[in-house]
């Protein structure tokens, strides 16, 4: 297979993000001919167009926006190593790059990170978020470090991995003054009966717990939303749209950020949250960290129980 030409990538790359041959030519100081040349250079050995031309306007086709997310992921990298490279105490520096499930409460996110922050190496965190699916493929090519999500490895899963439980917490829910003054006046969860739910997408697996205890007290929520981004439930919840569940261990975070107020609280529906890591990335400074201050944290509840 014939290697990637980086020279022709990098006009390829600069002519898409300026999207005009004669300012890439003004700044790189070459002419505008060596660029078109590298260009069709490039889109020969591809055998595919990377941008359509219409006069002086050129778009990327399909492969070509393809290609220049790669690209730019690849120069950005190429940026950082020569400012390393420049600076050598740079070298001190070592990344850790954390993928997190959408689905995560923004809140508890600092709580769950906040061991590697203690560590005595500079540490630069890379957070990137998504769906799990997604995260745990980018784990397999080694583009994440580790991955925070709400539910552990599948045991049928052929990714070669670990699930490390962080912690977990009660279940509070909660709603603007304004909604809870037009609450009925009943204990919970009664209370909770007939009301505006905005509730978490139903991938989640807190949402799956929160139905079968709905079930079992036989609250039927009116569900006037459902969210993947829980920040974006909060807001909404803010504003009084309707009552929203959240950790109890963040109670507090919540009603001071969102300005809301706490309804009632259940343990029976338990907010579990897991660390998942690559088996050869348990090398890592930063993961082993995380999962020996984990480790500790646990035998410290134990004993207290």
């Amino acid at each position: 297979m014939t290697p990637v030409n980086y020279n022709q990538l990098y006009y390829f790359y600069l002519v898409a993000k300026e999207g005009s041959i004669a300012r890439v030519s003004e700044t790189q100081h070459v002419t505008a001919q060596t660029i078109s040349g590298q260009l069709s250079a490039f889109e020969h050995t591809i055998g595919s167009a990377l941008f359509s031309r219409n006069g002086k306007k050129w778009a990327l086709t399909e492969i070509g926006r393809v290609t220049f997310r790669y690209a730019e992921e690849i120069f950005a990298l190429g940026d950082e190593l020569r400012s390393v490279l420049k600076n050598r105490s740079g070298l001190q520096w070592q990344t850790f790059t954390v993928g997190i499930t959408d689905v995560l409460p923004k809140a508890f996110i600092y709580e769950m990170l906040r061991p590697v922050f203690a560590m005595p190496e500079q540490l630069r965190l890379i957070c990137r978020e998504g769906e799990q699916t997604q995260l745990l493929a980018d784990l397999a090519l080694n583009k994440l470090d580790l991955v925070l999500t709400d539910q552990p490895l599948s045991p049928s899963s052929a990714l070669k991995a670990y699930s490390h439980q962080i912690t977990e917490s009660a279940t509070s829910f909660f709603a603007s003054k304004s909604l809870i003054e037009r609450l009925p006046a009943l204990e919970f969860p009664a209370v909770l009966h007939q009301q505006p739910m905005l509730l978490q997408s139903k991938r989640s697996i807190i949402r799956q717990r929160l139905d079968a205890w709905f079930a079992q007290y036989g609250i039927t929520p009116q569900i006037v939303a459902e969210f993947d981004d829980s920040a974006m439930m909060k807001a909404f919840g803010q504003q009084g749209s309707g009552i929203f569940s959240a950790p109890s261990k963040i109670e507090q975070k919540i009603c001071r950020q969102y300005e809301v107020e706490v309804i009632g609280r259940t343990d029976a529906v338990k907010e579990v949250f897991y660390a998942i890591s690559a088996e050869r990335k348990l090398t890592h400074p930063a993961v082993v960290h995380l999962v020996q201050a984990i480790g500790s944290e646990q035998s410290v509840l134990a004993d207290q129980k």
